[in-house]
């Protein structure tokens, strides 16, 4: 096997190891007591009433999956979510681009876009479900002020980093604007870019999550707010569950896409 092979297999093998040591952890925290006895109350370091327990927790996100209660909430949130990361997404690199080869344009907007993103997303809520009602289009609004800002900057200060003799030696070979944004802006902007979309990933399903929460019919923020309101944690915590792996899956989607188009960058060496 390469060097790279073995690195993958040891990287896989230790976030399993992660993985494992924390259910476990969890398990034996909250199943075996470490107090009481002699008729007092026995003493867990995690009590089931606050953190439920991790096979009941998988017995309840099996349970979702094979009764199907689950599948129109992750519906709706994949919907939102992903509306939300696509329109972000896309108007933060357009912006971003824009701004950047625009210095006056951006010298002349950078307090207002910097007042708006220093907004709290939560105190936007209510007012975007006001003007949106409570259907699907107030949590994508919400979803896409987490995305934009943080595609927006990225994407800016990637086009801002082109390395001025790289850029210089184009313009003397006659490039236009076009072949300059293709050939030198692009690629200096991709990695920027793709790491900014690794990050968004989990602000779009907030946004969405969010405006669930508040107000909202299904979607699984809905779903964990229900739990909540009767106290039932194995019902909120498999509801996170199903959240994180939602996410985790989306992230991969957006690894493969990332190393398709990077395919010319140099091989990052590990020790």
């Amino acid at each position: 096997m390469t060097g790279g092979t073995i690195g993958r297999i040891k990287l896989l093998a230790l976030q399993a190891l992660v993985a494992v040591v924390a259910l476990l952890f969890w398990h034996f925290a909250s199943t075996v007591p470490i107090g009481g006895g002699a008729g007092a109350k026995p003493w867990y370091i995690l009590p089931e009433f606050f953190f439920s327990q991790p096979l009941k927790v998988g017995e309840r996100v099996v349970e979702l999956f094979a009764t199907g209660k689950i599948w129109k909430h992750l519906w709706i949130t994949l919907l939102e979510g992903t509306l939300a990361f696509v329109i972000g997404s896309a108007l933060g690199i357009v912006l971003g681009f824009w701004f950047a080869r625009r210095p006056l344009l951006s010298a002349v907007f950078d307090p207002y876009i910097k007042m708006m993103n220093a907004l709290p997303r939560v105190i936007l809520a209510p007012i975007f479900m006001l003007w949106f009602g409570l259907g699907i289009w107030s949590k994508v609004v919400l979803g896409v002020t987490l995305v934009f800002f943080i595609v927006f900057f990225n994407v800016y200060q990637g086009v801002k980093e082109v390395n001025p003799v790289i850029l210089s030696n184009a313009r003397m070979l006659g490039m236009s604007d076009r072949q300059l944004l293709r050939h030198v802006y692009w690629p200096s902007a991709m990695s920027w870019m793709f790491s900014s979309l690794h990050t968004s990933v989990g602000f779009a399903i907030i946004g969405a999550v969010v405006g669930e929460y508040l107000g909202a019919s299904a979607g699984l923020g809905y779903l964990i707010h229900q739990y909540e309101g009767v106290f039932d944690i194995t019902g909120v915590l498999a509801g996170m569950v199903i959240l994180m792996a939602f996410v985790l899956i989306i992230d991969w989607i957006v690894t493969v896409v990332e190393r398709r188009l990077l395919k010319w960058r140099p091989p990052v060496q590990q020790s």
